[in-house]
C-alpha cells in the first residue's frame, strides 16, 4: 500500500509509524486509519521488526478525529463515513494490544480524543512536558471511542476515568505519569533521544518473552474487549446521529461554545 497520510520505515529492528497530516493536527480520517492498520499488520508480520514506534510530524501529536471531515459529513448527511471512523479507531487500539511486539508512543503537543485512547493502548508512552491528554468527546456530544473507557478505567480506576471523560479537562503529561499511563516525561528537545534509548533497548530484548507477556496480559485484563467494542461502536454511532453531535461539530467550526439540548 502507498501511504498518503503516514510514513512507515524499518531500521535496526524498529518499525516507525509516523502520523503525517500536520496541517490538520494529524486528525484521523478513514484513509489514515486504514493506512495505520496496514502498517501495523506489516510490523506484526515482519520478523525483522522487534518493536513498533508510533510518533507524529508537527507540533501536535494528534487532535483525534478530523473535525473538518466531521463537519463535512454532518453538513452532507454522510453518516456512513462517520460510522466507519468509529469502527476503524476501535480496531487500531485493539490491534496495538494484540500486536505481539512492544508498542511505544512518542508524543508531543497534545493527544486528544482517539489519540489519547490509542496512547492508552500503547505499552509505553514517552511524552514531552508540554503534552496535554484530552478526552475531547464531551465537547462534541460524543462518548470515548478507540477503547477509551475500557482502557482508561483499567489504567486509572472507574471514578477518575469518569471525571476525565465527563469534564473533558486536559491531563498534563506529569499528571499522566502520576496516574500511570505515561512511562516517562521529558523536555521537548530531549524527546527523540529518550525515545531512541527506550526503543533500542526493547529491540535488543527477548522477542519471545515480550510476545508471551502481551498474550498473558490480554488474557488477564482484556479478554472481553471484543464484546465491549461492539457496544462502543453501537453507542458512538447512535450519538453521531443526535442533534447534540451536530451542534458540537458546528460550534467547533464556528469557534463558539456549543448549546446542547436545544
Amino acid at each position: 500500500m502507498l501511504y498518503n497520510t503516514i510514513q512507515y520505515v524499518v531500521d535496526n529492528g524498529v518499525g516507525t509509524l509516523t502520523f503525517n497530516r500536520p496541517s490538520v493536527s494529524n486528525g484521523f480520517n478513514v484513509e489514515m486509519c486504514k493506512e495505520i492498520l496496514d502498517a501495523m499488520a506489516r510490523a506484526g508480520a515482519d520478523d525483522s521488526v522487534r518493536v513498533l514506534l508510533i510518533n507524529a510530524e508537527g507540533k501536535v501529536f494528534s487532535a483525534g478525529g478530523d473535525l473538518t471531515e466531521m463537519e463535512r459529513a454532518v453538513d452532507s448527511g454522510d453518516t456512513e463515513s462517520l460510522f466507519e471512523i468509529v469502527e476503524l479507531v476501535a480496531e487500531i487500539s485493539l490491534a496495538m494490544k494484540r500486536l505481539p511486539k512492544p508498542v511505544v508512543m512518542s508524543i508531543q503537543g497534545a493527544a486528544a480524543g482517539a489519540a489519547f485512547n490509542m496512547a492508552l493502548a500503547a505499552d509505553f508512552v514517552i511524552a514531552s512536558s508540554n503534552v496535554r491528554f484530552i478526552q475531547a468527546f464531551v465537547n462534541v456530544g460524543l462518548a470515548p471511542d478507540a477503547g477509551g473507557l475500557y482502557l482508561l478505567t483499567r489504567a486509572i480506576g472507574m471514578n477518575r476515568a469518569m471525571h476525565i471523560v465527563m469534564t473533558g479537562e486536559a491531563v498534563p503529561a506529569e499528571r499522566g505519569k502520576e496516574l500511570g499511563f505515561v512511562y516517562k516525561v521529558t523536555e521537548l528537545e530531549d524527546l527523540e533521544t529518550a525515545t531512541k534509548r527506550l526503543v533500542d533497548k526493547l529491540a535488543k530484548g527477548p522477542a519471545n518473552s515480550y510476545r508471551v507477556m502481551k498474550e498473558m496480559m490480554f488474557a488477564a485484563f482484556l479478554s472481553d474487549w471484543e464484546q465491549y467494542k461492539a457496544l462502543e461502536v453501537e453507542k458512538q454511532c447512535s450519538l453521531g446521529l443526535t442533534a447534540d453531535f451536530k451542534e458540537g461539530v458546528r460550534a467547533f467550526a464556528e469557534r463558539r461554545r456549543p448549546k446542547f439540548g436545544q
